[in-house]
């Protein structure tokens, strides 16, 4: 097995909660602004072993692991024409961030 990346991930949109919300649904103890993990075309790349990289949010790589198997072993999606993508989002109901994986040759 070797460790040339096998999937791309692209950070398409970080979302703020007041670009959500008017007003907010709660009171924050602290400003809050987009998720400070990521930023906005940031490119992180999975290889073969399909591990979660370095950094990566713990979180955000559960939510949608089960799309980083589908691709990384050659599966596809029903919803794209696109046979080797797929679009999740992290699950922080108040500032999400929306990527794009990508199987890679």
């Amino acid at each position: 097995m070797s460790n040339k990346p096998k999937l791309k991930i692209t950070v398409i949109k970080r979302l703020d909660p007041h670009e959500l919300f008017d007003p907010l649904p709660v009171t924050l103890k602290n400003p809050m602004g987009p998720c400070s993990v990521f930023h906005d075309g940031q490119v992180i790349h999975v290889n073969e072993s399909l591990r979660m990289p370095d950094g990566f949010c713990e979180t955000a790589w559960k939510n949608f692991y089960h799309n980083i198997r589908t691709l990384g072993y050659g599966g596809s999606l029903p919803f794209f024409e696109e046979t080797n993508v797929a679009i999740n989002s992290c699950t922080d109901g108040m500032r999400p961030v929306i990527f794009k994986i990508e199987r890679v040759k």
